[in-house]
């Protein structure tokens, strides 16, 4: 596709709208701005298929309009050329190292290099500042003096960029399945089993504190996303995240009363910081049912905990961790990290006090060491006390041969956590169930 052309044709429409918007009848909405938007690039191209037949140029195709007038439409509304790999469904995840050096991951696990998303580096950086100006809930600066862009795009994506630091721009953008929102949906992708499902529902109901555990893409916000929509229409929800992800919002139906609450970095004077442990401090004034924290990853760790410890069971978070058992071990650095400097025996006690479950997910492994799409949870802990350092826990549901997830035999719970989950609506004959 002719660039040059589409940068004409974007920067004619774009005049012809900023007209328009200036109009002492009134500013359009951004809805009928689109609508606008598509008809005068309708106009645009046809003038332009006029002066082609005056030249005695040949003539474009129907389908090779549609993609022309979509390539303009995305210049003026979304990130240009990166727009159709955000609009593909099949794709994961984008990594672009340079405006030409572009891969794409598909949900099915393969990986495939694509075409420049822009015709420099330059355009590249633009495009991320583009972004950066219009998408995010705060505008955010991505230049020299602020070289790192975190942000949430419309679509629920997760976008990352660097510049200065690296040798040339990178972007790495992590798509959202909000398909996969719901644990009858996880069970179906296998992501969990039956008695796995109706477990961890019956734990969500019975307001028990749960730690949702994994590696780096794993699964655990979509994990946590599903168990949150478990949680009664009438609780009061509120979210803290570094990022934007879990966007609990976007079901009004099942949570109408949701506050999603994101850290904010310093502005380039140095103030106006707002960190996750500030956010998870306000929302305990705020009366919330329950707090979740998309991933505990520092001093946030001990509001999160006191707040699990005082009121607010059934709250949530994830961590990083390799194992189940890992968990313990990452607490106990984040307390070490903490002003107070927690001893280890200290954190164990915390923890033991404030976590009911562990829910770890595993991932089989290719050759090159990366984790395939197929995710499973692999784990369930029940932590039941403290021994000093040491978290003392039942595992209820253990891996099999293939790393997934099974009740374990002999009913390893407490009787008082059999009980609650009972009355939530548990089979226990369910944990019996070996499929």
């Amino acid at each position: 596709m002719d660039q040059g052309l589409v940068r004409r044709l974007q920067a004619q429409v774009a005049e012809q709208l900023t007209e328009r918007q200036s109009d002492p009848a009134g500013r359009l909405s951004v809805a009928d701005q689109r609508l606008f938007a598509r008809n005068l690039i309708a106009e645009a191209i046809d003038g332009d298929t006029q002066a082609r037949l005056r030249n005695g140029q040949p003539l474009r195709t129907e389908a090779e309009e549609d993609a022309l007038a979509r390539a303009v439409f995305d210049r003026l509304f979304g990130l240009g050329r990166l727009q159709r790999l955000l609009d593909d469904p099949t794709i994961s995840d984008i990594e672009i190292n340079g405006h030409d050096r572009v891969f794409v991951a598909y949900r099915d696990g393969h990986k495939l290099p694509v075409d420049p998303v822009a015709d420099s580096d330059a355009e590249l950086v633009g495009l991320v500042r583009l972004a950066a100006a219009r998408m995010g809930r705060t505008e955010r600066r991505f230049d020299a003096a602020q070289p790192e862009l975190r942000l949430q795009l419309p679509d629920g994506s997760r976008l990352h960029a660097v510049m200065e630091v690296s040798g040339r721009p990178c972007v790495s953008i992590r798509r959202h399945d909000f398909e996969l929102s719901f644990l009858p949906q996880l069970t179906e992708r296998g992501m969990i089993d039956r008695p796995l499902e109706a477990f961890l529902r019956a734990a969500v109901l019975a307001r028990r504190n749960i730690v949702v555990s994994g590696a780096i893409g794993a699964g655990k916000t979509t994990l946590l996303r599903a168990l949150i929509n478990e949680i009664p229409a009438e609780e009061r929800l509120i979210t803290i995240e570094d990022n934007l992800e879990l966007d609990i919002d976007r079901f009004p139906d099942l949570h109408p009363n949701v506050v999603t609450l994101e850290a904010r970095e310093a502005n380039i004077e140095g103030h106006g910081a707002v960190t996750l442990e500030s956010l998870v401090r306000m929302s305990l004034r705020m009366n919330p049912d329950r707090v979740f924290v998309g991933e505990v990853s520092g001093p946030e760790m001990l509001p999160m905990l006191l707040a699990m410890t005082q009121g607010r069971d059934g709250s949530m978070c994830t961590i990083h961790a390799h194992s189940a058992r890992g968990v313990a071990a990452r607490f106990e650095q984040f307390g070490l990290l903490l002003p107070q400097q927690l001893s280890a025996e200290a954190t164990a006690r915390l923890v033991a006090n404030a976590v009911d479950f562990v829910v770890h997910i595993g991932g089989d492994r290719t050759a090159s060491g990366r984790h395939e799409r197929h995710r499973t949870v692999e784990a369930v802990l029940e932590i039941v006390d403290a021994d000093g350092q040491q978290l003392i826990a039942n595992e209820v549901f253990t891996p099999d041969g293939q790393g997934v997830a099974r009740p374990a035999r002999g009913l390893p719970l407490r009787p008082s956590s059999l009980a609650q989950l009972t009355a939530a609506g548990l089979d226990p004959g369910w944990l019996g169930a070996r499929r």
